[in-house]
C-alpha cells in the first residue's frame, strides 16, 4: 500500500464504515440483512472496504459480534474488502484474533481488513464483564499488537503456540483511534491509521500530524497512509439531507444521555429535543459532518481534504430509511468521482 497526494479528489479512495444500526420498529436479523444490501449498493458504487465496528451492551447497535458480521457481508459481496472497523483488542487474546481473521481471510482471500481500536467499545461495567477483571495497562494495547503480529507472521511457525488459520497469510492492519497516542503509535508500527473524526474531532489535525511525524516504513507499508471517518449524508436538497440527519442527531443525544435507544425516525426540527448545552456538545461531536446536496458536499470535502491531505475517507451515515441510505451513499460516491481538489 502506498499513499498517493494526487490532484483530484477522485483519485482519494472512499469507504463505509456501519454500526449496524438498530432502527425503531425493525428486528435484529432485518438491520443485519440491511447492512449486508448496504455492503452490496456500496460495492457497485465503488467503495473501497466495508468495515463494521465493535459495540457490546448497546440495544441501538447489532454490531457486538463483528467477525460474525463481516463473514456474513463477505459472503454476499464479490470484490469490495471487508474488516473490522475495529476489533476492540483490549477485549480479545491476541491469539483469538488471530486464528478468527485467519479464518476469514481464508474463507475470502485478499479481501479481509484487521482494523485494531484500543477503548472497549462500552461502558466500563461491561468492559469488566468482557475482559473477566483484568486490568488493561497503557502498554498492554502495543504489546497485544505485537503479540497479534508475532501470530500472523510466518516467522511463528516455530513457536509452541501458533495461529491456524492465519499464520502467514496477508492480513493488513489498521489502526483505529481519537487521540495523539493512537497516531504516534500507528507512525512508529508503520501501520495506516484512521481517525474517529465523525465522534471524536478534536484532536485530528494534531493526531494526523504526529503520524507523520513518527512514521517508520514497515514490511505493511512504506509510507503515512492515513484516513479519516466523517459523518455525510447526502441528498437531492440541503433540506432534505438536513432532514435525514435528524436521526443521527437523535441518535447522538441518546449517547449523551445514556439513553441509547435504536435509531430514531428524522423529525423536521430538532427544537424541543435538545437542549443549549445538548446542542452545542452534539455539535461539536459531529463537526466533521457534511450533510447536504452533492454540491454542498463536495465543497465540504474539497475543503477538508486540502487541509488533512488525507489519503482515505471513511464515511458514516446514520439514516432511517434504507432507500434514502442508499441513495445517500450513491450520491457521496458520485461526488468523489466527480470532485478535483488540489491535495
Amino acid at each position: 500500500m502506498k499513499s498517493t497526494n494526487n490532484n483530484t479528489l477522485s483519485s482519494i479512495k472512499y469507504s463505509v464504515l456501519d454500526l449496524v444500526p438498530l432502527v425503531e420498529g425493525i428486528s435484529t436479523k432485518e438491520a443485519i440483512d440491511r447492512s449486508v444490501d448496504l455492503a452490496q449498493h456500496a460495492e457497485r458504487y465503488g467503495y473501497q472496504r466495508f468495515w463494521i465496528s465493535e459495540h457490546h451492551n448497546m440495544e441501538s447497535l447489532a454490531s457486538s459480534s463483528p467477525v460474525i458480521l463481516i463473514n456474513q457481508v463477505a459472503q454476499n459481496t464479490k470484490s469490495i474488502r471487508v474488516g473490522s472497523g475495529g476489533v476492540m483488542l483490549p477485549n480479545h487474546a491476541p491469539l483469538v484474533v488471530a486464528e478468527q481473521f485467519g479464518t476469514l481471510a481464508s474463507i475470502h482471500p485478499n479481501r479481509i481488513d484487521l482494523g485494531l481500536g484500543r477503548a472497549p467499545g462500552t461502558d466500563q461495567r461491561t468492559a469488566m464483564a468482557l475482559r473477566r477483571y483484568q486490568q488493561e495497562t497503557v502498554q498492554d494495547f502495543p504489546n497485544n499488537i505485537d503479540e497479534l503480529q508475532m501470530y500472523l507472521s510466518e516467522e511463528n511457525s516455530t513457536a509452541p503456540v501458533r495461529a491456524t488459520p492465519g499464520e502467514g497469510l496477508d492480513i493488513p492492519l489498521y489502526l483505529l483511534g481519537s487521540s495523539t497516542f493512537s497516531a504516534q503509535l500507528a507512525g512508529k508500527k508503520g501501520l495506516p491509521y484512521a481517525f474517529a473524526s465523525h465522534f471524536a474531532p478534536t484532536h485530528l489535525h494534531d493526531a494526523l500530524r504526529l503520524y507523520h511525524q513518527h512514521f517508520k516504513p514497515s514490511a505493511q507499508l512504506e509510507k503515512p497512509y492515513s484516513m479519516a471517518c466523517l459523518n455525510i449524508i447526502a441528498a437531492d436538497t440541503d433540506e432534505e439531507a438536513e432532514y435525514l440527519a435528524t436521526s443521527a442527531k437523535k441518535f447522538m443525544l441518546g449517547v449523551i444521555r445514556n439513553t441509547r435507544k435504536p435509531l430514531p425516525s428524522p423529525v423536521k426540527s430538532m427544537e424541543g429535543e435538545w437542549s443549549t448545552m445538548e446542542r452545542m456538545q452534539i455539535e461539536k461531536m459531529m463537526f466533521y459532518s457534511f450533510i447536504g446536496s452533492k454540491e454542498t458536499i463536495a465543497q465540504g470535502l474539497q475543503t477538508f481534504v486540502e487541509e488533512t491531505r488525507v489519503n482515505e475517507i471513511i464515511v458514516i451515515a446514520n439514516i432511517y430509511d434504507q432507500a434514502a441510505r442508499l441513495k445517500s451513499y450513491q450520491l457521496v460516491s458520485e461526488v468523489f468521482d466527480a470532485l478535483e481538489v488540489t491535495v
